[in-house]
């Protein structure tokens, strides 16, 4: 039997937003794990057990990662990359509002990118891992703005320095760098861009397993729905 967390999963509701209650935040933790050569799956489950998130994405999951709701319970889905070994992954400690679904976006030069949606009650979240180029991520990140609803957040690996360029979203994630481009250059590549959510706290977390440092997000609703 999976073993299941105990901290239950907060919820919102569409009448915390309507009524002008404060809206309960949802801790997310967002990591890139370095594919096949760096964080296997104890070292997710170490992750979760630490941090206990709400909702765990993933970017450069393998099929190893498949067994994870059979370890530690919750709800998990994968959607590799075309052509590729690795994509983007999310576990949520209780179900999705929907089945988490692929949404194509514009591809780079050597990788055909999507990001993977993942939809609660009241907001929805794009799990990214965005192209190196400075031009075409921007354009990822403008295609995701046009489909997504108006409480959003997107978060991953987004390959882009300096600003995002994306109207109608704020950059909310955390300040430090969370990688070392040629092992070398202290460079912040893991972002969170949100429309329609407040961030109430954000940090980088220590990094392990993988050349990249998870990020962690309390986010809430904020303003009516639309």
């Amino acid at each position: 039997m999976p073993r299941v967390l105990r901290r239950p999963r907060i919820i919102l509701k569409a009448t915390d937003i309507v009524t002008g209650a404060s809206a309960p935040a949802v801790k997310i933790v967002s990591w890139n794990l370095l594919h096949s050569v760096g964080a296997q799956i104890d070292d997710v489950i170490e992750l979760i057990n630490r941090e206990k998130p709400d909702l765990l994405l993933m970017q450069e999951a393998t099929i190893g990662m498949d067994a994870l709701a059979g370890r530690v319970g919750g709800y998990y889905a994968r959607t590799p990359l075309p052509g590729r070994i690795h994509g983007p992954a999310c576990w949520s400690l209780t179900p999705f509002a929907r089945k988490p679904r692929a949404c194509v976006i514009p591809s780079g030069a050597l990788v055909r990118r999507v990001a993977q949606i993942v939809h609660f009650d009241t907001f929805t979240v794009a799990n990214v891992h965005l192209s190196h180029g400075q031009i075409m991520n921007r354009r990822q990140l403008r295609r995701l703005a046009a489909v997504l609803p108006g409480h959003a957040a997107i978060l991953g690996d987004f390959n882009l320095v300096g600003p995002t360029l994306v109207p109608g979203f704020a950059d909310v994630g955390p300040r430090e760098p969370t990688h070392r481009m040629a092992d070398l250059v202290p460079i912040r590549i893991d972002r969170c861009l949100v429309r329609g959510m407040a961030c109430e706290r954000a940090s980088v977390l220590p990094v392990f397993a993988s050349d990249h440092q998870p990020i962690m997000v309390w986010l809430r609703t904020s303003g009516p729905l639309r």
